[in-house]
């Protein structure tokens, strides 16, 4: 939240605020203070300001405030086009042609592959983001692949992994086949040595990749080699810092590399490009690409290159962790939150991942609303127009800083360690990433970081996508694959379905509504929503005016789990009684939906549903429950 010139100490037309109290920090603390103790939060807890109750805790070990002005006053970031650079390194801008809207592509096979990439360039796309190898076309049909495309005007970045030499031999023999001079290529090989070794398990070892590339690179100066690559530890759960530092470190071992192979410093500089993820926290976004300018910048003039050769060329791709099976067009959203947030922040090249990706390969029809994602913040939102749209807001400013402390920090930490390729071969950076996993992973099991249509709002009736699968076989397990924050879930959702298909009838918990509409109205609507996050049906037969009401009505659905809902006001009056009543009438398990622990405790229930619970952990014991034979012996679960 920013606030005015006037609470930043400014001046304002007096006309404007005539009649209006003075916007002081001690007055925003007296109505903020008013606000939090309408919402429940104690006397004890306001002993502190209301910025310290009201703050976010980042997986960076900083806090967000709550309320930003121009004190203190932040470090400053310069003027696009000039160092740190965090505005930019043109001073104009993107204005005249908005970013390389750059497409992906993973298709196996060169005669599907051909008339995609094609129907891409004249669609809008600059680009071309093509995997080679295992995970997309194999490297001898590549030139196939590319027949259609005018590679002298479009430029190739590939993707091949440890097939890289096989891949770059066949990119650039297409760009002779095609006529294009070496002094003509403007592709970009993609090679990181780092990231592979990382997927693999292997140990890095850059110095061959290097020697290749410098050969490749030999009258090409407009051919990119190397990619220093941030989503590696963004996709396998990590913290933004985390992937900010990576990538710099990644970039640091690339320069260390392709010079001992004999590029020189500023020509390697040129042909190396960061990749770095963006999902729907767009705020974190745009201040992460912003603090990554000025992070390199720091690397580059420790290294003694001059102002005008510290720049860094940023390719920015949509979150692939962020997406998620269930309700997949919801994916729509997050991308094109992604994708703003991507161009505000000043990415050179974006790539928005296709809403069906994490279903298998994507279809024309996804691939499309990619595409116009981008065209239409470029074209009809005019996004590109404005040379730092972020730029002088007091929030953004801070959390710029606050990143490029934290992801400076952790760059730091890894050159300790002996490098990013050290880092990686003793389980460092492995270590450091899972720590940041699990937390995030407990966020997300008790929807402190909800994921709208899965644990959130999720469609029992939805009719799942179909999609050929993704080459390369099941996605790969292990610290640096792709991690989807939606995963938990999505398995609760499978095993209900098949459950549902062998015996016709979803897993189902009857919700017993004590009291009148007004009182249960609200928690059963939140239980119904935390049972179909698990895939389990809520039987929901009406306001239940006494536990006997209950036990009747119960003991008539023959369902095996019941959760009460109501009031506070019910609860202290009936949950005890109908609780009992309801084990008496053969329930299994018995709920309470949304009341305080003390309540529950004294009901004599098994357990309760509550905002702040583990629901992946009480999904997972209903479904243990409601999966099994009847007559099994009863089980018990609590959140």
């Amino acid at each position: 939240m920013d606030v005015s010139d006037r609470a930043a100490g400014g001046s304002t037309d007096p006309r404007l605020a005539e009649g209006f109290p003075a916007a002081t920090r001690e007055r925003w603390r007296e109505l903020a203070s008013a606000a939090l103790r309408r919402s429940g939060v104690s006397e004890e807890q306001l002993a502190d300001t209301p910025e310290t109750v009201l703050a976010t805790r980042t997986h960076d070990g900083f806090d967000i405030a709550p309320l930003h002005t121009a004190e203190p006053a932040q470090a400053d970031p310069g003027y696009p086009g000039l160092p740190p650079f965090t505005r930019g390194y043109r001073p104009e801008g993107a204005v005249l042609g908005g970013w390389d809207l750059r497409a992906r592509h993973t298709d196996p096979d060169p005669r599907v592959l051909r008339p995609r990439l094609y129907d891409d360039l004249v669609n809008g796309a600059g680009s071309l983001w093509i995997a080679v190898g295992p995970s997309g076309v194999p490297a001898a049909s590549l030139g196939e692949a590319l027949a259609d495309v005018h590679l002298d005007l479009a430029p190739v970045v590939l993707s091949a992994g440890a097939d890289y030499a096989d891949a770059a031999r066949a990119l650039l023999r297409a760009h002779a086949d095609a006529g294009v001079p070496d002094s003509g290529v403007r592709s970009h090989l993609g090679i990181d040595p780092l990231a592979t070794a990382a997927r693999l398990g292997e140990r890095p070892d850059p110095a061959d990749a290097a020697r290749f590339a410098a050969e490749c690179a030999r009258g090409r100066p407009g051919l990119g080699l190397f990619v220093a690559d941030g989503t590696l530890v963004h996709e396998a759960g990590g913290s933004p810092a985390q992937e900010l530092g990576t990538a710099i470190a990644a970039g640091t071992a690339h320069l260390r590399a392709l010079t001992a192979a004999g590029l020189g410093l500023a020509d390697a500089v040129r042909r190396i490009e960061f990749r770095l993820s963006a999902d729907a926290d767009q705020f974190s976004v745009i201040a992460g690409l912003r603090a990554v300018r000025a992070m390199w910048n720091q690397v580059l003039a420790a290294c003694g290159l001059p102002p005008e050769q510290r720049t860094l060329r940023l390719h920015a791709v949509t979150s692939s962790a962020m997406t998620t099976r269930r309700d997949p067009h919801v994916n729509m959203v997050r991308a094109t939150v992604a994708c703003f947030a991507a161009g505000v922040g000043g990415a050179d090249s974006v790539t928005v991942t296709p809403f069906d990706s994490a279903v298998g390969l994507p279809d024309d029809f996804a691939r499309r609303i990619a595409r116009n994602t981008q065209s239409l913040l470029i074209e009809e939102s005019h996004l590109a127009r404005v040379i730092d749209p972020a730029g002088g807001s007091f929030y953004v400013e801070s959390l710029t800083r606050d990143l490029y402390r934290a992801g400076w920090a952790f760059f730091q930490e890894t050159e300790a360690a002996g490098g990013l390729a050290e880092a990686i071969a003793t389980g460092m950076l492995r270590e450091r990433v899972d720590e940041v996993w699990q937390r995030r992973r407990a966020d997300i099991a008790h929807r402190r970081a909800p994921l709208t249509g899965v644990s959130e709002f999720p469609d029992l009736e939805e009719t799942p996508l179909v999609r050929p699968p993704a080459p390369g076989g099941p996605p790969a397990t292990g610290a640096f694959s792709v991690r989807r924050y939606a995963e938990d879930f999505e398995a609760l959702r499978d095993r209900a379905d098949r459950q549902t298909g062998d015996t016709g009838h979803r897993p189902t918990a009857f919700l017993a509504t004590l009291g009148p509409v007004a009182a249960h109205t609200a928690r059963a609507s939140f239980a119904a929503n935390l049972l179909a996050a698990g895939g389990i049906a809520a039987d929901r037969p009406g306001p239940l005016d006494t536990p006997e009401a209950a036990v009747r009505a119960f003991s008539a659905s023959g369902h095996r789990v019941a959760v009460l809902c109501s009031s506070d006001t019910v609860y202290a009056e009936h949950a005890e009684a109908a609780a009992r009543a309801l084990k008496g009438a053969g329930a299994h398990l018995v709920l309470l939906a949304g009341a305080p622990r003390a309540t529950y405790r004294d009901a004599g229930v098994d357990g309760f549903a509550h905002r702040g619970c583990d629901a992946v952990a009480l999904l997972t014991d209903l479904l243990d429950l409601l999966t099994t034979d009847p007559s099994a012996t009863s089980q018990r679960a609590s959140a």
